[in-house]
């Protein structure tokens, strides 16, 4: 292709294993210039595109008529039937458009109010060549699950409250953090309650234990509503509703101006990788076929989710999903995005089956879904042109190349890419090795192993890792020992010891190291125990899984409250140094026997000792400072206060110099005992 990609040279010179695929690095991007010249010619616009949310749906206008507008290109004839016309299937029918487009205008009544009232149950009635379907309008901003007696399929419920019910936001937008500290949370699993937890609570309760903590972003799970619970969020069915198990889309925006009024970053968990193959309260076969919104056939059709596929070269498609992010970010104030499923967008295989082992050809084949490339390209950029603080971060195992560079680069866009690799390790570790059998130099490969000036978020642990099938590092780590062992009153054992320790260790080093930004899943700060498991047949519809036991953090005799302690203090010890956004770090040392990691980054010196046994005193490591450097440990795993053993002094004062040692201009000798981590500081800058 021929097309000039603005600062492509820039890629391939960073990259130059990209030079063989300049051309289809060109043909992308030519895709991309198709589709926004299409949206300029037959859309409108990106401005007047993206705001789909005014044009379709049930929308009041100012004199309080109400436009009705659908696309359903299939269909023959649409209705509009709820309360508000006593279920009348045939009293108000739309109009027939051009392109699949349906049209309906409803007067306000004779005193001037809308003649659809608030909280009124609304259905459009689809006929199609073969049947007559009551369904929910794909643009309903309010659903909500039906009494038990009356089924599973949600309602959509008008939503038009008074205005003195609307909730009127009062704080700015916070900046976009130098470093990413991120709370991955779930409302409704935040409370210690057996049932779902509410926007209220969680912003009563938990907001102000975020902020404690010293995160400054939290990442919102399963907000976009799914008619089954259990799905985590990931079976979405009505896209732009704010799920309504945990109250009113105005609590949802209380929740998140409150959020911003103690300056932490609020994300939503977007799935725009595939929706629920739901028919009655879903968008699957909304106009009576098997396209509309999705491919048809097996295309269509996602074969281990059991889920619909969207036709990302369907205009409509794209305005409806563009729409859906602009809505999120205006409606609700959110700040950004968290992209589920990339990996299974951007190849035709969906990432089943595939190893991902670093081959290039992997990346620029026929295997690779280009107009799913191309959607999320777009995405990003018209997600950083209207809002350009606003954060994007992929869930991208494949390790697709400039996946977080500009668009303009040739890249999708991204802000950031979930380190997916690193919670696998741990996991895998704890699971299938004993700890003297661990690779250091594989740890340290896992941790580091990203693309350069791409940033990644790295994590120890996700909802992944926690649910039902697995379990928390911190039950791997103790297992029964975590219901009978953890009194601060109590002698800590052998197990707890062991488990505390190594929790600390993997923490930090993954802070540390991992990653340019961090995350955290609710309740990991402070080693919650067991799994996740929310309430379905499998398990008699039990909320005992489904919650956080705060309970546990909370009181002072067990030992919850250290690890807490210690997550806060590696938090806040990053606000002061910035080690995130300072360049990744350079690894000195990685002992296989000794089990020692050494790596500077941001001006500290990070030492990690993984024996289960073996402490070693005036441990020589490199450290690049000028001789006569005074440092001092301003962070010790071994800390009374963490759960430690107080064998660290943190008074002492650790010269250095020796001249040059492991690659580094001098060294200094550190006391680091067996499961250990301790992080040094100039102490001029302490």
């Amino acid at each position: 292709m021929d097309v000039e990609v603005p600062k492509l040279q820039a890629l391939l010179e960073r990259d130059p294993y990209l030079k063989p695929y300049e051309r289809e690095l060109r043909r992308r991007y030519a895709c991309l210039k198709d589709i926004e010249d299409e949206i300029e010619t037959n859309g409108r616009g990106i401005e007047d595109f993206t705001k789909g949310y005014k044009y379709y749906g049930v929308r009041v206008q100012q004199d309080n008529s109400i436009i009705c507008r659908e696309w359903a290109p299939a269909a023959t004839q649409l209705y509009l039937t709820g309360d508000f016309n006593g279920w009348n299937r045939d009293s108000h029918p739309y109009n027939k458009l051009e392109y699949g487009k349906w049209e309906l205008h409803i007067p306000p009544k004779e005193d001037g109010s809308c003649a659809i009232p608030h909280l009124s149950e609304l259905k459009v009635v689809v006929q199609s060549k073969d049947c007559k379907n009551d369904r929910l309008s794909p643009w309903a901003t309010y659903v909500v699950e039906p009494p038990k007696h009356e089924g599973t399929i949600y309602k959509h419920k008008f939503w038009n409250p008074p205005q003195p019910e609307r909730y009127l936001f009062k704080h700015a937008k916070p900046k976009k953090p130098a470093s990413l500290r991120i709370y991955e949370c779930h409302v409704g699993i935040a409370t210690s309650e057996l049932r779902v937890g509410t926007y209220d609570e969680f912003t009563t309760n938990i907001l102000p234990r975020i902020k404690r903590q010293g995160y400054n972003t939290i990442q919102l799970m399963a907000v976009m509503e799914h008619a089954y619970y259990a799905s985590f969020g990931y079976q979405v069915t009505s896209f732009f509703a704010a799920s309504s198990r945990y109250g009113t889309p105005e609590q949802l925006k209380r929740l998140v101006d409150t959020a911003h009024s103690m300056g932490i970053v609020v994300l939503l968990d977007v799935v725009h990788s595939h929706a629920s193959k739901n028919v009655l309260d879903g968008l699957n076969q909304f106009d009576g076929s098997d396209a509309g919104y999705f491919h048809a056939g097996s295309r269509g059709y996602h074969s281990l989710w059991d889920s619909r596929l969207f036709n990302y070269s369907e205009l409509e498609v794209l305005r409806f999903l563009l729409s859906n992010l602009r809505w999120w970010l205006e409606e609700y104030n959110f700040d950004g995005f968290r992209f589920d499923g990339v990996t299974s967008m951007l190849y035709h295989s969906r990432g089943i089956g595939e190893g991902f082992a670093g081959s290039y050809d992997q990346y620029y084949g026929l295997n690779v879904d280009t107009e799913a490339l191309v959607y999320l390209t777009l995405a990003n950029k018209v997600i950083h042109n209207l809002h350009p603080h606003a954060v994007t971060i992929a869930e991208d195992v494949s390790g697709m190349p400039a996946t977080c560079r500009p668009v303009d680069e040739g890249g999708l866009g991204f802000d950031y890419r979930l380190a997916m690799a690193i919670p696998d390790k741990w996991i895998e570790l704890l699971k299938e090795c004993r700890d003297e059998d661990w690779d250091i130099g594989n740890v340290v490969h896992t941790l580091t192993n990203r693309r350069w000036m791409e940033p990644a978020v790295a994590y120890c642990e996700s909802h992944d890792q926690a649910l039902v099938g697995d379990k928390t590092i911190a039950f791997w780590l103790m297992d029964a020992a975590m219901y009978t062992n953890m009194s601060t009153i109590s002698e800590k054992t052998t197990e707890v010891e062991r488990g505390m320790a190594l929790h600390k260790c993997i923490r930090l080093i993954t802070h540390a190291l991992g990653g340019e930004a961090y995350l955290n899943f609710i309740g990991n700060e402070f080693g919650h125990p067991e799994w996740l498991d929310f309430p379905r047949e499998g398990n008699a519809s039990s909320y005992h899984y489904a919650r956080r036991q705060w309970h546990l953090v909370d009181d002072d005799l067990l030992r919850y409250k250290e690890l807490n302690a210690f997550d806060a203090a590696m938090n806040h010890l990053e606000e002061k140094y910035g080690w995130l956004h300072k360049g990744p770090a350079y690894v000195s040392c990685k002992h296989q026997d000794d089990k020692v990691i050494v790596f500077e980054r941001a001006g500290l010196l990070f030492v990690f000792n993984f024996h289960a046994n073996k402490s070693f005193a005036d441990y020589r490591v490199g450290y690049d400072g000028a001789e006569g450097t005074k440092l001092k440990v301003v962070l010790s795993t071994d800390n009374q206060e963490f759960g430690g053993m107080a064998r660290i002094d943190g008074r002492v004062e650790h010269v250095v110099g020796g001249g040059a040692y492991s690659n580094r201009a001098n060294s200094v000798l550190v006391y680091i005992p067996a499961r250990t981590a301790i992080v040094l500081a100039p102490i001029d800058k302490c």
